[in-house]
């Protein structure tokens, strides 16, 4: 839909980009500027800061940055249109309805629609004779009747065309049911074919109750046992939990965390309603911050296996690096899961569990006891093997009263003087503290926290003089619209050797030619979040003190490269080929 400029204008003098990334972020003043750890990836040395002077953010460690509607597309998994939407809803506005549909939205729109349809359809399947088995299974497995219908549980039929050809009778085009994955392309390339079959379906809905995307388990021997929807316009597997639209409610600040579908399920039903799951992957950075929305603890419950528990050391990382104060581990006795633990103990697995739950420690106290298992501190080499260990992890802790606490707990197990174990420890914090300086040095510009300054940036010197000298001048433009007039007419779009840089330029020159305004925030609804992070890049170069005359220098630099070589001579810079990654991406 076409929004008019006006709202976006009114929507833009109503959004504080700090108040809305501090919702997602924990952000500390620093200089003029606030910064944060990154929401976008594992970080431990806060890199993501927030320009409050330019209203816009950039991460010196993944590169990505942007406007605040880029930072909500980005984070939530919206496109620009429906982030429009999300920040006019927070800020009390009506989004008023335009003539013109926007193809992406309407796209996310009809897998919403598609999803409903073929959510309705498994579950009218499970009932249905074809889904006999798979009735028969979820009852085995202890689910009742009640439970099987609050998660929407269905059934995929064996033949490869029941859905396709149910969905298409409803009006959905082969292309919407491929690109909602709810369906495969056939390899002649004019039909399709039923993505899920004979298996037991796991509806995924996002927080407003909208299906997603599915979850299918196999009921025999056949590998996948699982299979998943992959990623869509509509769904992203690393920024959703399965069941999180039901736990929220429930959270009282705490949330269980644990492997899959089924696990969430028995939980429910025991009365656990503040369980979810990843979704067939490993825990990521953002679905942890997600987390961290909703409560204030978290109870990691994976299976007790290698794999549990290399993804329980992975999620302590991950968490470690959000808002959440504290984190616990329950590990269920006899390698069982929770769905097996609960049944095991008939009536009273849910009060088992409670106790489990109730009696858990924290992530700290299970590392250690992790690290505790392969020494045997009888033996004077290997406790002080172990106490190197443990040191070296407590010297990552941020918090001094839980530094203390371990230190008077390792001295009184170990027989060893509270001074040795701290000096110990000491040692490391050290290192760590080195680590962290070094680590600011080279990954965060002295500017993050004040003005820019000349040394603040650098030539790309992957890319050649004329891009280089291209990026500039979109600079200068970006940030000195009083010059755009007159570059304008000294530079043509034609001329520029960087398509990318092009396409920023002449979208910049169209706007000011219809008199509108032509900052980041102005433009960015034109450009995927990725090409918005590289023009948070362009903007990171220092501002011109002699703008007009600084613009003439690097025209003139473009005049001279401009003799020497033609646009089909340039080699492609990095930006070119990240672009064509981009432009891959969206066509699979």
């Amino acid at each position: 839909m076409a929004i008019p400029e006006e709202f976006i204008q009114e929507l833009k003098s109503k959004t504080d980009i700090v108040d809305v990334i501090s919702s997602y972020v924990s952000l500390k003043k620093a200089g003029r500027n606030m910064l944060g750890l990154c929401p976008f990836h594992n970080e431990k040395t806060p890199s993501f800061t927030v320009f409050t002077d330019k209203n816009n953010f950039h991460c010196f460690g993944c590169r990505v940055g942007g406007d605040v509607f880029t930072f909500i597309r980005r984070i939530e998994n919206l496109d620009y249109v429906d982030a429009i939407k999300f920040l006019a809803k927070r800020a009390g506005m009506e989004v008023p309805e335009g003539n013109r549909n926007d193809g992406l939205s309407r796209l996310r729109n009809r897998i919403y629609e598609a999803n409903r349809e073929a959510a309705k359809f498994y579950h009218e399947q499970l009932y249905s004779p074809n889904g006999k088995k798979a009735l028969e299974y979820l009852r085995q497995r202890g689910l009742t009747e009640q439970t099987i219908v609050h998660f929407g549980l269905g059934y995929a039929p064996q033949s490869r065309f029941e859905l396709v050809n149910y969905l298409k009778s409803k009006q959905f085009t082969n292309s919407e049911l491929i690109q909602a994955n709810l369906a495969n392309q056939s390899q002649r390339g004019n039909s399709c074919y039923d993505r899920f079959s004979d298996r037991v379906m796991f509806p995924i809905m996002d927080l407003k109750g909208d299906v997603i995307a599915f979850g299918g388990r196999i009921m025999s021997d056949i590998k996948p046992k699982y299979l998943n929807t992959s990623d869509t316009p509509a769904f992203s597997k690393s920024r959703n939990l399965y069941a999180l639209q039901f736990a929220k409610n429930k959270a009282k600040g705490q949330l269980i965390l644990v492997e899959g579908y089924m696990d969430v399920i028995a939980l429910h039903q025991a009365g656990f309603e503040n369980t979810v799951a990843t979704l067939g992957t490993a825990l990521t950075g953002e679905q942890a911050n997600i987390i961290s929305r909703y409560c204030d603890e978290v109870v990691i419950c994976y299976d007790a296996d290698n794999a549990g528990q290399n993804a329980t050391a992975k999620a302590i990382r991950i968490f470690r690096n959000t808002n959440i104060k504290k984190i616990k581990v329950l590990t269920v006795p006899n390698g069982k899961d929770p769905d097996e633990f609960i049944k095991s103990h008939g009536e009273n697995g849910p009060a088992r569990f409670r106790l489990l739950l109730d009696k858990c420690g924290n992530d700290i106290e299970y590392r250690i006891a992790k690290m505790r298992i392969k020494y045997d501190l009888d033996k004077t080499d290997q406790k002080a093997d172990f106490l190197n260990e443990v040191s070296k992890m407590l010297a990552q802790l941020g918090n001094s009263i839980e530094y203390d606490a371990y230190i008077s707990a390792l001295s009184e197990e170990l027989n060893i003087s509270k001074e040795a174990v701290y000096r110990q420890t000491k040692i490391y914090s050290a290192k760590e503290q080195q680590h962290t300086e070094k680590k600011i040095q080279y990954t965060v510009p002295r500017t993050a926290g004040n003005a820019y300054t000349e040394n603040s940036w650098q030539p790309n010197h992957t890319e050649n003089r004329a891009a280089n000298a291209e990026k500039a001048l979109l600079a200068i433009l970006l940030t000195n619209p009083d010059t755009i007039s007159s570059i304008c007419q000294a530079w043509s779009a034609e001329k520029f050797v960087t398509p990318f840089y092009r396409k920023v330029y002449e979208i910049i020159a169209n706007r000011a030619e219809q008199g509108l305004t032509t900052d980041q925030t102005d433009i960015s609804g034109q450009f995927s979040v990725d090409e918005n992070s590289q023009i948070e890049t362009i903007l990171l170069r220092p501002r011109e003190n002699e703008p007009f005359r600084a613009a003439q220098t690097y025209i003139d630099i473009l005049e001279e490269e401009s003799e020497k070589l033609s646009p089909e001579q340039i080699v492609n810079t990095d930006i070119q080929i990240l672009m064509e990654k981009i432009q891959k991406k969206g066509k699979r």
